[in-house]
């Protein structure tokens, strides 16, 4: 079979022809500009397109487009024109997936970092997740196995597709719900669906939903009780979480954080489930293979002046991050700590703006604001100035790094030099780019 992907540098999109290709599937694909995963997939043999030409379209067999493509497209269009059947990535799922054993993980936080970590314990199994683990260096695990870890998405309904084995859920907070009509009885309805087609069910009970649903037989983490004794550390320079878990002894796990174990946890209960306790030794040494995951604490510079990036772009991981980042300090002091926060969409924004001011409180010196990520929306005036005056925050239109210093600029202008400091870049647009000096 010849699939054709529209967009395929994109982390989704580019996690499926991953995937597909290593099972043996013809693939080609095309999008606007060359990035790290056209570059990974060329090197791979597969042809590329840049940027998407109608040329590009052949003999294909199926073409997948991502969900920013729209029916205008070039590539769209001719295929229509050959009679060749088009489905977006969130209807491509429900094929790919319809003859495996899933691992399906979904929540509003930390399903990245679950699905792997549980691709750490379970290395023979594949695995398409929403992000690059540093374990093996892709969002994918190009393994060929019935069994898969994937990484569902709620954002846009696609995990109803995701035809689950495992329903591995670390919570249910309300997020993305314009694609609920912001309707919560449409969200913890879809919710609910996805938890029925599932055969077994692994829940985190300190989210309220989640521990509502007293009449699903689910594998339940309760934190309060099941995890003790956390303690963190830094074994070689990089993070560490250590906790007991009910009685199955003490495991650690890569990152710091309360929600590092809480996630790590999860991911054991299904492997327990999966294997046995006969196993534990096993599961233990597989989950030290697990070294984090791009964008989600990731360390990129070390010393006087520490950098950091995550992708946090709710306040209630921001919170979280920043919690780590207090973590991290105790156990390796900088004379200050400075978040600069690249908000993510105008409507998240306005859906939480009070738990976004209150999120930085007590927990960094300095707070840097950029302007707004807005993600295809149309702008809307908001007063960060007033809204955070608490912070005295600085604003900037952007950031350059250069010799483990942070430059911010306003426009064209120098207005400020950041240095001597463990410093942690915080959002989910174009931030992790001009922290990497790739933008």
């Amino acid at each position: 079979m010849k699939i054709h992907f529209i967009g395929i540098g994109g982390i989704g999109i580019s996690g499926l022809a991953k995937y597909l290709h290593s099972q043996g599937i013809d693939i080609s694909g095309s999008d606007i500009a060359e990035g790290s995963a056209t570059k990974y997939l060329r090197a791979q043999g597969v042809e590329i397109n840049i940027p998407h030409s109608a040329t590009a379209i052949t003999n294909q067999d199926l073409v997948i487009h991502s969900a920013i493509i729209k029916p205008d497209n070039i590539e769209v269009q001719e295929a229509i024109k050959k009679g060749i059947k088009v489905l977006s990535r969130k209807e491509a799922i429900a094929s790919i997936l319809k003859e495996k054993r899933v691992f399906s993980v979904c929540g509003a936080h930390g399903k990245s970092t679950t699905s792997a970590i549980l691709s750490a314990i379970f290395p023979q199994f594949g695995a398409i997740i929403g992000a690059d683990s540093k374990e093996f260096g892709s969002n994918v695990r190009e393994a060929k196995s019935e069994s898969i870890i994937f990484e569902a998405d709620e954002s846009d309904k696609s995990f109803l597709n995701s035809n689950p084995y495992y329903a591995i859920i670390p919570n249910a907070e309300p997020e993305h719900m314009e694609s609920y009509n912001h309707d919560l009885n449409e969200f913890y309805g879809a919710y609910t669906q996805f938890i029925h087609t599932a055969k077994k069910c692994i829940f985190n009970l300190s989210d309220p939903f989640l521990q509502s649903l007293t009449d699903i037989p689910a594998i339940t983490l309760n934190p309060k009780a099941d995890i003790k004794n956390i303690s963190f550390s830094l074994h070689n320079d990089e993070p560490q979480t250590t906790f007991s878990l009910k009685n199955y002894g003490e495991f650690s796990v890569w990152g710091f954080g309360e929600h590092m174990a809480q996630n790590a946890s999860l991911a054991i209960l299904c492997a327990i489930e999966e294997l046995g306790t006969t196993s534990l030794t096993i599961i233990k040494q597989n989950l030290q293979h697990f070294k984090g995951i791009k964008k989600r604490f990731d360390i990129l510079t070390k010393g006087a002046t520490t950098i950091i990036d995550d992708y946090a772009h709710h306040p209630t991981e921001i919170l979280a991050t920043l919690k780590s980042v207090a973590i991290y300090n105790s156990l390796k002091p900088h004379n200050k700590v400075i978040a600069i926060w690249q908000p993510h969409k105008y409507s998240r924004v306005l859906d939480n703006l009070q738990a976004f001011v209150d999120c930085f409180d007590n927990l960094c010196d300095e707070l840097v604001i950029l302007p707004v990520w807005k993600a295809g929306e149309a702008h809307i005036d908001i007063d960060f100035a007033l809204l955070f005056a608490q912070y005295n925050p600085t604003f900037a239109t952007h950031l350059k790094v250069k010799d483990s210093k942070v430059y911010l600029y306003d426009k064209e202008n120098l207005i400020k030099t950041l240095q001597d400091a463990l410093i942690i870049g915080l959002g989910a647009g174009d931030i992790t780019y001009q922290l990497r000096g790739e933008k």
